[in-house]
């Protein structure tokens, strides 16, 4: 018997928009009465999705009643909820796809129909993060990176390649005439419109150039390194429905969300609805800023969405934030970010929804609101909401929306009650608990060194890193003997010479994630890098720095403003779209920098406009990240250190020797928002549309099969069909014992995703190395643990083998561990390869937040894989949590209160656990260990759904029968 229609049972709420149209909508404000009215306007989402839902079968009448009940039923009850759409990036979207690719064959080998496999909900994906910055202001003329692929196989890829040349101009390589810096100070001009591959004018001869040099030279590396990649994921658009590709080059997942794919009210079939999306990347939340709900969930949640599946969550709280009075003109939205990033954490909002309201919410511009909204996970939240008003809609009209799509939604969220105004005479919905920041109180920070919330006021950040020198190793200290803190290492770069001390900054990036949504913040690095080449400041040749825009409507407005040159000509140079610096795809330091980095043991700076400064990220050798708003990136690379007090000390001097400081070269908050309203127009908007409509070249031109079953290639690198159906039957087999486990690591709190899963280079003396030099590639062909999370044998080699890893077992840093049968030191996966031939299930022994960080399934299918079954903990990341039970392993907690040390346990015993045959969440189980000590932990399970994937073997294991 077929299964009812969803939203059957509440077809009475069905209404048409108005009498003279012929769009539909469900009236969920009619339901309930004034418990709607003082709903949080994020549940009302959560209530129309579940009404329009409702089958009976995967969404009961019960669950909408629960949402509607939410004042007496938060957090106490777990709820479905079906996103409109899903969206991926290729590092965590790759590994989906590639999942659904195995997924019919496994549906093929037990009988079944594999054309059945595809996506139910829309899915975008987009290629953003396959971008490497081989080619730089210091590495334009070197010899690129070619990463692994078929880069020399492949051949003249494109007719764009571009012959290294001298650059006069900062990449306007086919600018004629003299351009020193004289000139540029003198001319300012402006550069025409440009929209990535379109021509622009040299500002300071307006002679016709090509795209910088760097972007093309990057993205021919790009599409060589990637093209197995590349081609997969064209498959991937070909073969399943529903699935749209955002070719590499376009822009950063976030801001081509934010651009292109949000429809904020979706309309299919004539039925009105509020837009809401899911994905694989924490970040999601972005969108939150435009008024639609989404949030990150991870690979193996999202394919079940992909799946028609719902996302199951606990009915959370919602905390209302109060945002109150006006920013100070330094501030940017990356201090108001920050400042509500420490303010929410310090409050706690782990696991709930974050709603702002107040009169300080209008005074903020949709880009301060996604921006704020995108910084959503390092404080904890499961998302942070701004509902739709005025600003919203004046926003959507300025990126092209039309005046009848706009006219049709402002009546359908009105008639929902979905719309937010300041003058509402029925008052504010009632909140869990109410928060004020008041918007006066902030002031511009940056966060570091090494977690994005440890915010440092810019106006204490000599004396914090001067305290972070003296403090013990931790989560801000580096222990540099007091006698060593004014060590000096001269360097030789460029027939120059410079010195390195502590502090010094070798990285400096301008990214696509956070920031560059935000054209205020892009416009005030450009106009202080303006302002800096006018009086003759510099950047030091040896940093590193870069430039890459979340989308080509970027480089548009820094063009038409005439100050991408100023960015140029300080090193600022465009050198790619999508995600870079952030996950550690950076050129190498420079083999001086490098040198003296070691001869000095100097903790040495990076400093990027990103999200994200966990140690060792960026590069293994730069101890210290700090997160910036990007003008903040610009003028501490013009410092060249951190050890810097703005207020006291100057940048550097004029060509009089009169000294430069930071408030001279600070641009107004009227002179940023004067030169927005001229150049953030609405044909750019227009332009990014076009261009992901039309795509590219090298994109349109690309091969790749059509065939039901993708054709794995044995011999790839990139691309291998999962191990994870190997042994899948029909029928789930009973759940079984865990019994004599040995512990494969023993770690300490704060355990994160980039420790289990590491996104960056890969290491040439790592498990991961050996297997790609065993099948014969080089180490410059490695790329990253990114762009290979299609193979499975690279991720599991690559899983714990973060050189920042902390195993209590070896008492270092090191992606080390004890196999206890032989008493040898191996690399965590070799240990493991040795406990499987030896039959040997494992555990790990973890502390408070395991699997904290970026949501990222390989963090959980690489344990799995390592034949890790269970994961013993004080706590839990909730998105990490929910892969673990995805992938089919236990998510052990020790008791409140208790933990591996007060227990006395050293890891070295041997722990057996038996599970009952019915598992009930939450139930408290009994752990033997070999030296006869019996402890009770907590099955982490919240709810029915997650016991019935764990029997099933996870997630796929379950879908997959379920196909068949």
């Amino acid at each position: 018997m077929d299964a009812p229609k969803a939203g059957y049972a509440f077809e009475y709420l069905i209404e048409t928009l108005n009498d003279s149209s012929h769009k539909k909508f469900f009236d969920v404000s009619k339901l309930g009465g004034t418990k709607y009215d003082v709903l949080p306007y994020s549940i009302r989402v959560l209530l129309e999705a579940a009404v329009r839902n409702c089958d009976g079968f995967l969404m009961k009448k019960e669950d909408v009643m629960n949402i509607l009940d939410w004042k007496t039923k938060q957090s106490n009850v777990e709820v479905p909820f079906f996103p409109a759409r899903v969206l991926l990036q290729d590092f965590t979207g790759i590994p989906a796809m590639v999942d659904f690719a195995a997924m019919r064959e496994a549906v093929k080998t037990l009988g079944g129909d594999p054309k059945k496999v595809h996506p139910a909900c829309p899915t975008d994906l987009t290629v953003d993060h396959s971008l490497q910055i081989d080619f730089s202001k210091c590495a334009i003329q070197n010899a690129p990176n070619p990463g692994g692929g078929d880069l020399q196989k492949a051949g003249k890829l494109s007719p764009l390649k571009v012959q290294p040349k001298k650059l006069p101009c900062r990449g306007q390589t086919t600018c004629r005439g003299s351009c020193d810096s004289g000139e540029l100070g003198r001319n300012s001009g402006t550069f025409s419109s440009q929209i990535e591959n379109t021509p622009i004018l040299c500002p300071f001869h307006l002679q016709p150039v090509p795209e910088p040099e760097t972007v093309l030279k990057n993205q021919e590396v790009e599409f060589g390194r990637n093209r197995e990649r590349l081609q997969f994921f064209k498959w991937s658009s070909r073969v399943f429905k529903n699935v749209a590709v955002i070719p590499p080059g376009t822009g950063m997942a976030h801001q081509v969300n934010l651009e292109y794919l949000s429809r904020v009210v979706f309309e299919e079939k004539d039925l009105l609805f509020p837009d809401s999306v899911v994905g694989t990347d924490s970040h999601i939340t972005m969108v939150n800023g435009l008024g639609i709900l989404g949030w990150g969930v991870g690979g193996i949640e999202t394919e079940a969405v992909m799946l028609g599946l719902p996302v199951s969550l606990t009915l959370p709280e919602v905390v209302g934030c109060e945002l109150t009075g006006s920013s100070n003109p330094f501030v940017t939205s990356i201090d108001v970010v920050l400042g509500i990033t420490k303010h929410l954490r310090q409050v706690g909002v782990a696991g709930k929804f974050v709603e702002f309201f107040g009169s300080g919410v209008s005074q903020l511009s949709i880009v301060d609101r996604t921006t704020i909204a995108n910084m959503c996970p390092e404080y904890g939240a499961i998302l942070s909401f701004f509902p739709v008003d005025n600003v919203t809609l004046k926003h959507l009209e300025h990126t092209g929306f039309s005046k009848a799509k706009l006219e049709s939604m402002e009546t359908y969220l009105k008639a929902v009650k979905l719309f937010r105004n300041d003058q509402n005479s029925s008052g504010e919905p009632e909140y869990s608990q109410v928060i004020q920041i008041n918007l006066n109180s902030i002031v511009p920070s940056v966060s570091g060194p090494k977690r994005p919330q440890d915010r440092v006021a810019v106006t204490d950040m000599k004396s914090d890193f001067q305290a972070c020198l003296n403090e013990k190793v931790g989560f801000k200290g580096f222990q540099i003997a007091a006698e060593k803190q004014r060590d000096i290492v001269s360097i030789h770069y460029e027939g120059s010479e410079y010195k390195l001390s502590h502090g010094s900054v070798v990285i400096a990036a301008v990214i696509s994630c956070t920031n560059n949504c935000n054209p205020s913040v892009m416009l005030a690095a450009g106009l202080l890098a303006k302002k800096a080449v006018e009086a003759g400041l510099r950047v030091k040749p040896y940093i590193r720095t870069s430039l890459s825009p979340g989308s080509g409507m970027v480089t548009h407005y820094l063009s038409s403003s005439g100050v991408l040159p100023y960015l140029s000509k300080l090193g600022f140079e465009i050198v790619g779209y999508g995600c870079s610096t952030c996950v550690g795809n950076t050129a190498p330091l420079s083999e001086a920098v490098l040198n003296a980095v070691k001869q000095g043991d100097l903790v040495t700076c990076g400093i990027l406009s990103g999200n994200k400064n966990f140690e060792g990220r960026l590069c293994d050798c730069v101890r210290a990240n700090y997160l910036a708003s990007p003008p903040l990136v610009v003028a501490y690379a013009i410092a060249g250190t951190v050890n810097i007090d703005f207020q006291t000390e100057p940048l550097g001097t004029d060509s009089t020797g009169k000294n430069i400081y930071l408030h001279d070269i600070w641009p107004s908050r009227e002179e940023v928002h004067r030169v927005e309203e001229e150049h953030v127009i609405l044909s750019m908007f227009k332009a990014l549309k076009d261009k992901i409509e039309m795509g590219n070249k090298r994109w349109n031109s690309l091969e790749a099969p059509d065939s039901v079953l993708f054709p794995w290639d044995l011999k790839s690198t990139y691309i291998r069909c999962p191990s994870f159906f190997d042994k899948l039957t029909k029928e789930p087999v009973a759940l079984q014992a865990i019994e004599n486990a040995h512990v494969l690591l023993y770690l300490g709190d704060s355990v994160t995703t980039d420790h289990i899963s590491p996104a960056g280079s890969i290491a040439r003396n790592s498990a991961a190395a050996k297997y790609l030099t065993n099948r014969g590639l080089t180490p410059r062909e490695f790329n990253s643990y990114g762009a290979r999370r299609g193979n499975d044998a690279v991720m599991t080699r690559g899983t714990f083998a973060n050189i920042k890893l902390f195993n209590k077992f070896i008492g270092k840093p090191a992606p080390k561990t004890i196999h206890f049968p032989s008493g040898q030191t191996l690399d965590v996966f070799e240990a493991a390869e040795l406990y499987q031939k030896e039959g040997i299930p494992l555990i790990i022994l973890a502390g408070k937040k395991y699997g904290s960080g970026n949501s990222r399934d390989w963090a959980a299918k690489g344990p799995y894989l390592l034949g890790v079954k269970a994961v013993l903990a004080e706590s839990y990341e909730k998105i990490h949590k929910d892969h673990l039970i995805g992938i089919g392993i236990a998510p052990l907690q020790f008791l409140p209160g208790e933990n591996a040390d007060s227990l006395g346990l050293s890891g070295r015993e041997t722990f057996s656990l038996t599970f009952p045959e019915e598992l009930s969440p939450g139930i408290t189980l009994n752990i033997q260990t070999s030296t006869g000590k019996v402890f009770s932990v907590i099955a982490s399970f919240e709810d029915d759904v997650e016991i019935t994937l764990y029997k099933h073997g996870g997630l796929l294991n379950f879908v997959a029968r379920k196909f068949s």
